[in-house]
């Protein structure tokens, strides 16, 4: 919470020395709304959606996530009306992006290409997990990182939202990066490039 899109892409430039550019991927960097956040004594911030206190033990705020989704579906609908197909889309972000991706993804848009959630986790009984209980078909690709060191999000719980989701048919993967806090690395986000380039490769031409 806090932060908007245009400080997460400085922020990585930052990391890279560099902006987290492809050649033939558009990065959209979309930005929360201000909202009363709850673990803020109710101050308002910029953050996807509610949360009753920072913890995996407690219900999810499913009104402010739900209704998030629907933006961002809309986002996703833009795209698609400009011509790139929905299996060329990937969603993602840090913390509570990387959160609100999870529920974007598995919960509403099980076609895209995939999906990236950086020190990020889902409540024990979150409507992710119920929503997958239910699930015929294949799921997107999940890529999780997160730092042992982080105080504010613990690794242990981005750690059980992984083994969650792959007892629930995810392919999900986990990457740790030692004394990394709540915050981003460079090894991360060469990583994570790696991943969408794999996810995105360059579409060569079909000539007949």
């Amino acid at each position: 919470a806090g932060d908007t899109g245009q400080g997460a892409r400085t922020w990585i430039k930052e990391i890279l020395n560099q902006d987290m550019a492809f050649q033939h991927i558009k990065v959209i960097y979309p930005t929360a709304p201000a909202r009363p956040y709850t673990p803020m004594k109710g101050a308002l911030s910029t953050a996807w959606f509610d949360r009753y206190k920072i913890s995996s033990d407690c219900p999810e705020h499913t009104e402010t996530i739900d209704s998030m989704c629907h933006q961002l579906t809309d986002l996703i609908n833009d795209e698609i009306k400009n011509g790139v197909t929905k299996n060329r889309i990937l969603v993602g972000g840090f913390s509570m992006g990387g959160g609100m991706a999870m529920h974007l993804a598995y919960r509403f848009h099980r076609d895209v290409a995939g999906v990236f959630a950086l020190s990020s986790f889902l409540n024990k009984e979150s409507a992710v997990y119920q929503a997958l209980n239910r699930n015929e078909g294949v799921l997107p690709e999940l890529f999780q990182c997160h730092g042992t060191a982080d105080e504010l999000v613990l690794c242990s719980w981005g750690e059980e939202t992984n083994k969650m989701l792959k007892s629930l048919g995810v392919s999900a993967s986990l990457h740790t990066f030692p004394n990394l806090n709540h915050e981003l690395s460079r090894a991360e986000i060469e990583k994570l490039k790696t991943w969408i380039v794999k996810k995105l490769p360059i579409e060569v031409a079909k000539t007949n």
